[in-house]
């Protein structure tokens, strides 16, 4: 018995010696985190087009040609499906045109003509800039052709120039020129100037004597051929009048006395302001006369009344700025 616990002893004893002597356990090795996803990146929106009239509001160069657009109430037709090319003047384009042609096609009564302008701007179809200058005419939608001619690497419509192309709308594109074009029509009357109304209106100086003129209804006749000289008093001569005068005349009731004093600053030709210092006397188309003397070498209508600016040409007349309104015998 004693010799068997001997040797179980040894045997411990061996094994414990074995295991202090066993190489280290090899350690598990370490998972590898799995690497983060990279998140895709996000592809950018495709910017929203707006119409043809929303995009010439936003852009801040064609407030006239928007203002053109409501009064020939063409808004309508060029924010529709389209599409549609549009040779968009800029506002330095309308400043251009000859003094007052802008007012005057902005009035009701020149509606038409305004309308036949802006619809040869456009043409049926959208017609980028690479297939405009591969055409020689393009028709438009007032149903008359446009030149297209390319002439030392610029492109012109009729004689406007191309400035910037490919302006992309919902409906269509913009092309910008740097003048109005003016159909065949219209370009022959502009070609005549403006009238001696056209002028008025334009002015600024003359609101009083327009709204006495539309009153009268004698804006046909002063736009007619004539030709005229008008003896024209500033708001600042009516304004001088008793109160209440200017008010009272553009009743209704009161539209022969108002013609009368209106036609009473009207010669029936067209007499320069050289021809003027050597009269006496000039009769009116309403038949009355008034006299003409010259002070200190300034001209007085009636004595009084002088003559303060002279020369103002219409393409029917003359017109001649005075201080006060002229009024004829009773």
């Amino acid at each position: 018995m004693k010799r068997f616990t001997t040797v179980l002893s040894l045997v411990f004893v061996a094994l414990f010696v074995l295991a202090a002597c066993a190489p280290a356990a090899t350690p598990e090795p370490t998972a590898m985190p799995e690497p983060t996803a990279v998140p895709e990146p996000t592809a950018e929106p495709a910017p929203v087009l707006m119409d043809i009239v929303d995009t010439a509001v936003a852009d801040g160069r064609f407030t006239t040609l928007v203002a053109a657009v409501q009064a020939a109430e063409l808004v309508e037709t060029l924010k529709s499906e389209g599409p549609f090319t549009v040779f968009a003047p800029t506002d330095d384009a309308f400043a251009a045109l000859p003094a007052g042609t802008v007012e005057s096609l902005l009035l009701p009564e020149n509606k038409q003509a305004l309308t036949d302008i802006l619809l040869y701007h456009v043409v049926a179809g959208k017609v980028m800039a690479a297939d405009v200058v591969g055409l020689t005419s393009a028709t438009t939608v007032l149903g008359e052709d446009v030149t297209v001619k390319v002439d030392m690497g610029s492109v012109y419509i009729n004689e406007a120039k191309v400035i910037i192309t490919d302006i992309e709308t919902s409906n269509g594109v913009i092309h910008v020129i740097d003048a109005v074009i003016l159909p065949p029509a219209e370009e022959a009357e502009a070609e005549m100037g403006n009238t001696i109304v056209d002028i008025a209106v334009a002015d600024g100086r003359f609101t009083t004597l327009v709204a006495a003129l539309q009153a009268a209804e004698l804006v046909e006749t002063l736009s007619g051929e004539g030709p005229f000289t008008v003896f024209a008093p500033t708001d600042d001569a009516f304004a001088a009048l008793p109160a209440g005068t200017v008010e009272s005349l553009l009743l209704p009731e009161n539209k022969q006395a108002l013609t009368d004093i209106l036609l009473y600053h009207v010669v029936a030709a067209k007499v320069m302001a050289a021809d003027v210092v050597g009269l006496t006397s000039a009769t009116t188309v309403l038949g009355q006369d008034f006299t003409i003397t010259i002070t200190d070498g300034k001209v007085f209508l009636n004595d009084t009344v002088e003559v303060i600016i002279t020369d103002i040409e219409a393409s029917n007349g003359v017109i001649h700025v005075i201080d006060a309104v002229l009024l004829p015998a009773e």
